[in-house]
């Protein structure tokens, strides 16, 4: 086996079942990294708090997020995967670098401000202190790389700036600044075909829901808004299950489409039941390894508290340099 070519970090909010969003642009990424770094992967649960008004429902939440992972292909044997509030070191690192980090910093980033106005009513100390919290959740494990989209790379920028004032504060090269490691990540849109797809517009598609439900839910997807009749040529580049399409069939039936669509010779109805069976088709795997986890709630949690074992010795490492840099013990 090849040596990893360094140590990857990538969290994620504990939000249940995951949606085709999820696995489009992050999950299928965290499968991939595998084979060549080093991957600590977190279901930061802390962060969660910062915009939940009840933690009813935050566990099962977890452990649905667990068993997507799990059953997409994330090796616990290989990978660290686990639960954020489990390696307490990261809140002691969260404080240390609050110290460093200018409140001016905080206020201006972009996502604070659309955080504002998510939850206007809810701007808690959380929630401004959030982006600190995820730097000393990366820099803890001492992560050379973070995959994200190119509108993360405000946080990974606060996060390097963190870790130099930091490190020019207590005069240690103690902390390393992360890379920000590009993912195309795709836009997926959900089955109103206008917005994002996401669990609060209820406009997914769950992974892990049945043939039935993921049929019915295609079902009710917006194609083209400008055909009427069935009749009426369509247009495949406007239409959103055309691009469901262009990831979950073969290229033949891609050509077809685009080609019969244009000239009416498929209807949006027979358009839509190709991809729900060829969809359910490329889940059964998942699907069937993600009902062996479901069998073994207790195997799962095992492997998050390994998993926050393993954590915690590299976090500990890093929090015994820390405190010897800042001159607490």
């Amino acid at each position: 086996m090849s040596e990893k070519k360094g140590r990857v970090f990538s969290g994620a909010r504990p939000t249940g079942r995951q949606h085709l969003g999820n696995y489009l642009g992050a999950i299928q990424n965290y499968v991939a990294l595998q084979d060549e770094y080093e991957c600590v992967y977190c279901i930061v649960d802390i962060h969660a708090l910062t915009t939940m008004e009840t933690t009813v429902g935050l566990r099962q939440n977890t452990f649905e997020m667990a068993l997507d992972w799990l059953a997409a292909g994330i090796r616990p044997e290989d990978s660290i995967i686990f639960i954020q509030s489990y390696v307490p070191e990261v809140t002691e690192l969260h404080t240390y670098l609050s110290m460093v980090t200018p409140l001016g910093k905080l206020t201006d980033l972009p996502t604070f401000k659309d955080k504002i106005r998510q939850h206007p009513n809810n701007v808690n100390y959380g929630l401004v202190g959030y982006p600190v919290l995820m730097s000393a959740d990366i820099v803890l494990y001492k992560a050379g790389l973070v995959p994200v989209g190119v509108d993360q790379a405000p946080h990974i920028e606060f996060t390097r700036e963190t870790v130099r004032s930091f490190n020019y504060r207590y005069q240690a090269d103690v902390l390393i600044e992360p890379q920000m490691k590009v993912t195309q990540v795709p836009k997926v849109i959900g089955i109103d075909g206008q917005q994002k797809m996401s669990k609060s517009l209820d406009n997914h598609i769950e992974i892990a829901a049945t043939p039935e439900e993921t049929r019915k839910r295609i079902m009710m997807m917006v194609t083209d808004p400008q055909r009427i009749r069935r009749t009426d040529p369509g247009d495949p580049d406007v239409c959103n299950v055309f691009s469901m399409h262009k990831i979950f069939s073969s290229k033949e039936e891609v050509d077809q489409i685009d080609v019969e669509c244009r000239r009416a010779g498929i209807g949006c109805v027979d358009c839509k039941k190709m991809l729900a069976k060829n969809m359910n088709d490329y889940f059964v795997p998942f699907r069937e390894r993600r009902a062996d986890f479901e069998k073994k709630p207790d195997q799962v949690w095992e492997i998050l508290d390994d998993g926050a074992k393993r954590a915690r010795v590299i976090a500990q490492a890093t929090m015994e340099e820390v405190r010897a840099a800042i001159g607490i013990r």
